[in-house]
């Protein structure tokens, strides 16, 4: 059921966001309707919806994401993504 799957985000292990889509301002399939007036789904396709509570600058004090650090997000019953975080060069005259 779309309107009911766990979603979560961890960085380096640690939980920072626990949420389910029936908390969604939206349900999935009206998101689908309206952007499939506007283009074609495919599948694969990802729709982004925002986040859910637990963001590091609502944090006090606020905390961000340092290079090296590993961040897993996942939906329940569709998979996990990992990524690790990197810095960005600086450019000259920044």
């Amino acid at each position: 059921d779309p309107g009911e799957l766990s979603l979560w985000l961890e960085v380096d292990g640690y939980r920072w966001q626990n949420s389910n889509t029936r908390e969604m301002i939206f349900d999935i399939p009206t998101l689908v309707t309206y952007i499939s007036q506007f283009m074609t789904l495919m599948p694969g396709d990802i729709i982004a919806t925002g986040t859910p509570a637990g963001v590091g600058l609502g944090q006090n004090p606020p905390v961000f994401l340092r290079p090296g650090q590993r961040v897993v997000l996942g939906a329940e019953g569709l998979g996990e993504q990992t990524h690790w975080t990197v810095s960005t060069p600086r450019h000259a005259g920044t």
